[in-house]
C-alpha cells in the first residue's frame, strides 16, 4: 500500500500556510459572548473578520460559526418558525448533509425540487409552489440556493437564474438564504463580485474552511437585526465562543490573502477533467468544469466507485466514492499542478487495473459519503 500523497477528497482537508500558523500565532483576542453590541463580542480579531466580509457581500452584519451546517441552520432558524417550509434543490447541502437538522433544530419541512446538476430554472417556481393559506398545510416562508453547488459538480448558479429566483421569491413575500459555502469560487470563475452575488439573498453563509484554506470557521452574512437574532440562536446551539480570535485570524488571513489563487484550483481541475475524459469506463457528470470540483461516474465493468477508490488511493491519490458509481475529486491550495498530472497517471493505470480483474462486490462497496 503506497502512502497517501494526493489527497483530492475535498477542499475541507486543506493546512494553513506558514503565513496564515503566523497570523493565527499573533492574533489579538477577547471573549466573543462578552459584549454590549448585539452584534459584537469582546474579541477584536473576530469583530475584525464579521466587519470584513459583511463588507465583502454588501450586507449589514456577520457572525463568526464553527461550521457551515451550523451557519445554514441558523439561517433557517432565523427565517423560519415550526410548522414552516423552505424551497430548496434536491440535491443541496442542507437538505442532504446537515441530518435533517432543520426539522430536529427548528421544527421546519424542506420542499427539494430537482435540478439540472444543482441549477434550479425560474419555471419551476409557479405561483402553485407556494402552498395555501390553510390550517391543514405548513407554510412556505424561504427559497434556499446553493452556489457553488457540491453535488452538481461545482456547477456555478448563473447569476441571470438568481436574479429572478429571488425577484420571485420577494415578490411572493418569501426571505431567501444562499448557501454560499464556495462563493468566492463562483466569484473568481466569473469575475463578478461577491457582493453582486450576495445582494440577491436576506443571508448568506460563507465558509472559510475550503478552499479559502482556514482550518475553522464560517459567518452568516444579512441584515443587523437578523444577525442579532442569529448570534442568540448560535449560544443556543453551542457556537457560542470565547478566545477564538486565533481561530478568525487564519479566516481573515484566507480572505485577504488566499481568494484569487482559486482559478488555480480551476485550473488543475479542468486538467482533471481532460484526462478523465480521455478513459474509458469514466465519465464526468456534469461535463462541464465550471470550478475546483470533479465528479465523475465510474463504469460497473470497472467495479463500484468505493472499489475504484479503494485502488486509486493504492498508488497515493485519495478521492471518495460519492454515490455507487460516484466518485468526486475536488482540487485546493495543497495539491500543485504535478499533483494533479500525477493523478491522471494513477486514474489511467487504476483504469486499465480494474478493467483487467472481475471485481467481486463487498460490503464496503457501499459505503460512501
Amino acid at each position: 500500500m503506497t502512502d497517501v500523497l494526493i489527497d483530492l477528497r475535498s477542499d475541507t482537508v486543506t493546512r494553513p500556510t506558514p503565513a496564515m500558523r503566523a497570523a493565527i500565532a499573533a492574533a489579538n483576542v477577547g471573549d466573543d459572548v462578552f459584549g454590549d453590541d448585539p452584534i459584537l463580542g469582546e474579541d477584536p480579531t473576530v469583530n475584525e473578520l464579521q466587519r470584513t466580509i459583511a463588507d465583502m457581500l454588501g450586507k449589514e452584519g456577520a457572525l463568526f460559526v464553527p461550521s457551515g451546517t451550523m451557519s445554514n441552520q441558523i439561517a433557517i432558524r432565523v427565517h423560519c418558525r415550526p410548522g414552516d417550509e423552505f424551497i430548496c434543490e434536491a440535491g443541496s447541502h442542507i437538505f442532504n448533509y446537515e441530518q435533517g437538522g432543520y426539522a430536529q433544530l427548528s421544527g421546519v419541512c424542506a420542499r427539494p425540487l430537482q435540478g439540472d446538476f444543482g441549477v434550479l430554472r425560474i419555471e419551476q417556481f409557479a405561483a402553485g409552489l407556494i402552498r395555501a393559506d390553510n390550517e391543514h398545510l405548513v407554510r412556505t416562508r424561504l427559497v434556499c440556493l446553493e452556489n457553488t453547488h457540491n453535488r452538481g459538480g461545482g456547477r456555478v448558479q448563473p447569476i441571470e437564474t438568481v436574479e429572478a429566483i429571488s425577484a420571485w421569491a420577494r415578490k411572493n413575500g418569501l426571505a431567501t438564504h444562499l448557501d454560499g459555502a464556495r462563493l468566492f469560487n463562483a466569484v473568481v470563475a466569473t469575475g463578478l463580485p461577491a457582493r453582486d452575488w450576495a445582494r440577491h439573498f436576506d443571508t448568506v453563509s460563507i465558509c472559510f474552511s475550503k478552499g479559502l484554506g482556514a482550518p475553522v470557521g464560517s459567518a452568516l452574512c444579512g441584515p443587523r437585526d437578523l444577525i442579532a437574532q442569529a448570534r442568540r440562536h448560535r449560544k443556543l446551539f453551542g457556537g457560542g465562543m470565547r478566545q477564538v480570535g486565533i481561530i478568525a485570524a487564519g479566516a481573515l488571513y484566507a480572505l485577504r490573502n488566499q481568494v484569487d489563487r482559486l482559478a488555480e484550483d480551476h485550473e488543475n481541475a479542468r486538467l482533471l477533467g481532460d484526462a478523465i475524459r480521455e478513459l474509458d469506463g469514466l465519465t464526468l457528470r456534469p461535463d462541464e468544469i465550471d470550478t475546483n470540483i470533479v465528479i465523475f461516474e465510474v463504469d460497473q465493468a470497472l467495479g463500484s466507485a468505493a472499489h475504484f477508490a479503494n485502488r486509486l488511493a493504492e498508488r497515493g491519490v485519495k478521492m471518495i466514492a460519492f454515490g455507487p458509481q460516484l466518485i468526486r475529486a475536488v482540487t485546493h491550495l495543497d495539491v500543485s499542478r504535478t499533483d494533479v498530472e500525477r493523478a491522471c497517471e494513477a486514474l489511467a493505470e487504476t483504469v486499465r487495473e480494474c478493467g483487467k480483474s472481475k471485481h467481486v462486490p463487498s460490503a464496503m462497496d457501499s459505503a460512501y459519503v
